[in-house]
Formats: structure tokens, sequence, C-alpha cells
């Protein structure tokens, strides 16, 4: 590839702030899309920014000087431009989709307006602008329910509880961060949102979002019962944000269907992050979307050996402030039949540590509390190597490691 290569990225988060910031370092000329007023920031902190210990300046990403504020709508493959709200067209030689995800919005009645849009008092949780959005309207006894109990659902009833709102939380399953943490880790995220204040409701589906004059009033559950609210938080989840690719006759299935060089079916057009899928996968998670822009950043520059062969991602959730809270789980934390499993609990310190075992390999593990031995676990189990015969899960248990 020539240094005159035209690259456009569309979509300034994570994944596309780090892709245009290696090429820059590579000597690649880059021209960055945004589709938001503010600088690019870390999504990941937004719950900080919400619960009062980050300024929105904090969390922002040092960005790329090439950083054009436009809203794409379209891709002309032909001509290889895309196409943006005002009228203009950027020109491409290769385009990369960092598109990220768009916040699930379930399907209850009440939950638009007429012109469909949210009510007063109901907020997704997913941009600057729905934090904002948030900070500026709780307020000490404030009634909040948050609707759903994944990562996302957890770090904001935290949020609210800490800025003093009287926080409900409503999870349709029968556990919190049910595809992270097993059903021992699980109860310690709800012990520990108890001792915030936050009211913890599981296998509870709400039905009903219930509105006066425009603005939230209550939300109903299935079994007829009401929560007051003047607050409403979806954290139901997110689904990549396709349509663009989807317009342009790209292969889409769960997200933008991507090879090992992260190549769509049009071989002009990448996707990383949120928005790609690559071999069935798609992971929606910090870790995968950077490791993508590091590898197709060495493409991009001209050097062909690099290939992304997906990523063995580790979840960690610190939750920083007076109470504060770690964990952190990688791999399989539900054993199968005939596995092994080692767990060290320690109800007085709140610790909890569970690794498991198959065929002699490192196949998960959760750690809840003290995490000095998590860089040990997690170097054991992404090298998939058979562990030694000399008794070393307690040790990794137990010690630091050296992490």
């Amino acid at each position: 590839m020539t240094s005159n290569t035209r690259v456009v990225v569309i979509g300034a988060g994570l994944a596309g702030v780090r892709l245009a910031r290696r090429l820059g370092e590579l000597g690649t000329p880059v021209t960055l899309i945004g589709d938001e007023e503010h600088r690019p920031y870390n999504r990941v902190l937004l719950a900080e920014v919400l619960a009062g210990r980050y300024s929105p300046d904090v969390i922002a990403l040092p960005a790329p000087a090439e950083l054009t504020r436009a809203r794409v709508t379209g891709i002309d493959r032909q001509a290889r431009t895309v196409e943006c709200a005002d009228g203009s067209k950027i020109a491409y030689d290769r385009l990369v989709l960092a598109t990220g995800s768009n916040p699930v919005l379930p399907p209850l009645r009440g939950l638009f307006t007429p012109d469909h849009v949210l009510p007063e008092g109901v907020h997704a949780f997913r941009t600057m602008d729905d934090c904002l959005g948030l900070s500026k309207a709780v307020r000490p006894g404030v009634k909040a329910v948050v609707i759903g109990g994944g990562l996302l659902g957890v770090s904001a009833a935290r949020a609210l509880a800490q800025r003093g709102a009287q926080v409900i939380l409503a999870q349709q399953s029968e556990r919190l961060m049910e595809r992270q943490l097993d059903p021992s880790a699980s109860k310690l995220v709800r012990r520990h949102l108890g001792d915030l204040g936050v009211e913890v409701h599981t296998d509870l589906r709400v039905r009903d979002v219930r509105c006066v004059g425009g603005a939230v009033r209550s939300v109903e559950m299935a079994d007829g019962y009401a929560l007051d609210a003047d607050l409403v938080v979806l954290a139901c989840g997110v689904h990549p944000r396709a349509g663009l690719a989807q317009a342009a006759g790209l292969d889409v299935r769960k997200g933008i269907v991507v090879d090992d060089e992260l190549r769509t079916s049009d071989p002009y057009i990448h996707a990383i992050g949120d928005c790609a899928q690559h071999d069935g996968t798609v992971y929606g998670l910090a870790t995968p979307a950077l490791e993508q822009a590091e590898v197709l950043a060495e493409l991009l520059a001209g050097r062909a050996h690099a290939r992304y062969t997906g990523t063995r991602s580790l979840t960690r959730l610190t939750l920083p402030g007076q109470s504060a809270f770690d964990l952190a789980a990688f791999g399989e934390t539900e054993p199968r039949p005939g596995d092994d499993v080692v767990q060290l609990t320690d109800a007085t310190r709140g610790t909890y540590r569970k690794v498991v075992v198959r065929d002699d390999r490192l196949v998960g593990g959760v750690l809840v509390g003290e995490l000095g031995t998590v860089g040990a676990l997690a170097r054991a189990w992404e090298g998939a190597e058979p562990l030694p015969d000399d008794g070393p899960l307690l040790h990794l248990l137990t010690n630091d490691g050296g992490s």
C-alpha cells in the first residue's frame, strides 16, 4: 500500500481512535469521521462520569488531528466515496467501519412517545449525551429504575446510588451478570449493590412504562406490580451498528462479517470493534476492539504478515470509591461434567476465587475482591498450555504470580 493511500475510518470510539493513531505513527494518512459533538472518549468509563468521580475531560481520548465531525449516510462502493448528511462526499481507497453498537431498546408498552422519542425521564446509557442527560436528572432521593442486570446495568445502578438516588435494578434472568459470572460471584455483586442501598430484583420482567404528560411515572412488571420511577435507565445490552454496511450490500449476520485481515465482503472495506463479526463472534468488548485496531493498522501500513485470529478476552469490572469492588472473569466459569474446580471463599473479606480445569488446562475462572492473582491466572489461561504436575493452582490462586 502506498503512502498516499486514502484511509477513511467511520467511528471515533476506542477502536477507530486507536486505529487512526497507530496509522499516524506508522506514517499512513487517515481521515477519522465521528458523529458525536463531544471529543472522542472512553465509553468504558461513562459510569464514572455518571457517579461524579470523573469529568468528561478525564475520559477523553487523544484523538488524531484529522477528525471530521459528520454523520455518514451512505457508502458508494463503485465510486469509493462515503456520503455525509450535509451532502459532502469523502473519497477513500480503503474504508474502515468502526461504527460500534447501539443500545437494545426493549419492546415495552409506552416506551416511545407518538413522535418515536423516549419519554422524559427514560434514558439509554450508551453515549456521552446519555450520560450527561442522566447526570442532569439525578439528584438525592430521586427514584430510579435500572432495567438490565448485566455489566452496564450494574455499573449504572451503582453510579446512581452513589449520587444519592433510590435505585431499583430489575433483571429478567435469575442472576446478575450471568454472561460473565457464576452464581457465587453474582451473589457477591448483589451483596455489594445492596450495601449501597440498591434494591435488586431478579426473575423480573418489565412489561410497561407508564407516563403522565410525556414524563415517566412508573414501570409495571409482568405480574402487574408497579414501581414508582422518576428515572428509568435502559441497560438491556447492545447490538452491532451495521446499518451502513447492510445498506451498502456487505455481508452482515450478527455483525459485519470480516476475515482474518478484518476485510468485509468488499476487499476495500474493513470493519473492527463492536460492529464486526469475526469467526462467528461479535465481542462487544474493549480488548478485542483494540487488538483488531492494532492488527489492521499493521495491514493498512503495508505489513502484510499481520492477521487477527481472535481474542481470549477477560472481563474486568473495577468499581472505585469508598465501597470499592473488583471482579474479573475469563473463559468458561461454569464447569462441565469431569472438570476439576478449585474454589476459595473468604466471606469476611468478601473475596471469592474459582478456577475451572479441563484435561490439565485452565479453561476459565472468576475472581471477586482482591485481584492480585488475576495476571498469573490469565496468562495460564491464554497460553492454553498443560499445567505442571506440582499443584500450581493453589499457588496461582493465593499468590500474585509476579503480576
